[in-house]
């Protein structure tokens, strides 16, 4: 009995070794938090990662005032495809890379435009980067980890937290991956803008941001839409959460700014008479934060003229974003294909093949309902005269 339980205890005790035989101190690693993807003129790419400094966190350093020094540094290294790259930035460093912390990934324009799918599928079969890693496009993607950061501690944070606010699109790397195999071949990343402004000491300084939406067919880019029309796509998509909408009502001067507390969004296929049409059913309800017209918002006729005012600015944004994808960029990047499908999955099978042709055909119904359910707490306009 007593050599069974020895047995058992041995056995048990081998299971927990191999749980933890290979496993590396954190000391022993160099954490990437970003990779940014560019390619030369002669084809080589160019891969940059942003790698943690462990010491600089626990003495303290933030990057700011009184800090011990940079939480992050950056190095790069340029191969024929991304592991020559890659193995030539682990020969000049003591530690060992680690990606599983590795929290934004970066195409550069000229990469997004050649085709973004070896890098893809290589970023996929490796066991450690996250596929909840978010994804984005930048004219320079090495510019974007370099550039200093603001109210973060390094880069990549600043442009992880903004994206967690929804200004724009929001794409991780699993869902780019079933965004280029699904049925539409349609991907959309969020496009990083780099701008400049002026220091008080008369210096510029850059920086980037979310602004407009970069568009890939079949895994390359093939243009960028407009914040403006990003909006219309976030509305399609049903991703739109925290923004305010500013509207002119009549010939009223002034204007009213409402912020949506609620979206319903519906997207109806239907095929009759081999006619494609989708309808695009918008509901949604909106708070009043500010007011500057001579409209009494406490009048159920002045809060009439709101909402139908409200419906057409959406109305607007959304057949501006329609308008793009079907007719000049001609990429199905809200998936009708796959809704579609879904219904009709007869009639899918056969215009499947040629998508390309039949999306631009789609005719697009865009009904909305808008509601104002709160005011806000001053119901009239400070130092205006009320009207209805």
């Amino acid at each position: 009995m007593k050599i069974i339980l020895h047995s058992i205890l041995f056995m048990g005790m081998l299971v927990l070794l191999t749980g933890c035989w290979d496993r590396i101190e954190i000391n022993d690693q160099a954490i990437i938090t970003a990779a940014a993807f560019d390619i030369e003129e002669n084809g080589k790419i160019e891969l940059t990662l942003q790698i943690f400094i462990p010491k600089s966190f626990s003495t303290g350093g933030s990057g700011g005032p009184g800090s011990a020094g940079p939480v992050t540094f950056i190095t790069s290294q340029k191969g024929y495809n991304i592991a020559d790259a890659l193995s030539k930035i682990q020969g000049k460093l003591s530690r060992k890379l680690f990606w599983g912390q590795c929290k934004v990934f970066i195409f550069g324009e000229k990469v997004a435009k050649r085709g973004i799918q070896n890098h893809i599928d290589y970023l996929l079969r490796q066991p450690q980067p996250r596929e909840r890693a978010l994804m984005f496009v930048a004219s320079k993607a090495k510019e974007v980890l370099e550039m200093p950061a603001v109210l973060e501690r390094y880069s990549s944070e600043r442009i992880k937290e903004q994206s967690k606010l929804t200004t724009g699109i929001k794409v991780t790397l699993q869902d780019l991956e079933e965004m280029l195999i699904g049925n539409s071949s349609a991907a959309s990343l969020p496009y990083l803008k780099i701008s400049k402004e002026k220091q008080m000491q008369g210096q510029t300084s850059k920086y980037a941001h979310i602004y407009g939406t970069a568009v890939f067919k079949n895994d390359k880019m093939i243009g960028k839409m407009s914040e403006k029309e990003t909006r219309g796509i976030l509305w399609l998509k049903d991703e739109l959460k925290d923004y305010t909408v500013t509207i002119r009502v009549n010939d009223d001067h002034g204007e009213i700014s409402l912020s949506p507390v609620f979206a319903n969004i519906n997207l109806i296929p239907k095929i009759q008479n081999n006619k494609w049409t989708m309808k695009v059913k918008i509901e949604t309800e909106g708070s009043i934060v500010l007011n500057t017209t001579n409209l009494d918002i406490t009048s159920e006729k002045a809060i009439k003229i709101i909402e139908k005012a409200y419906e057409k600015k959406i109305q607007g944004r959304v057949q501006l974003a329609i308008d793009l994808i079907q007719n000049k960029l001609n990429a199905d990047i809200v998936d009708f294909a796959k809704d579609f499908h879904r219904k009709y999955p007869k009639e899918w099978e056969r215009v499947e093949k040629r998508w390309n042709e039949k999306f631009p055909e789609v005719d697009v119904v865009i009904d909305v309902k808008a509601h104002i359910k709160r005011q806000g707490y001053i119901n009239e306009s400070a130092g205006r005269k009320k009207s209805d």
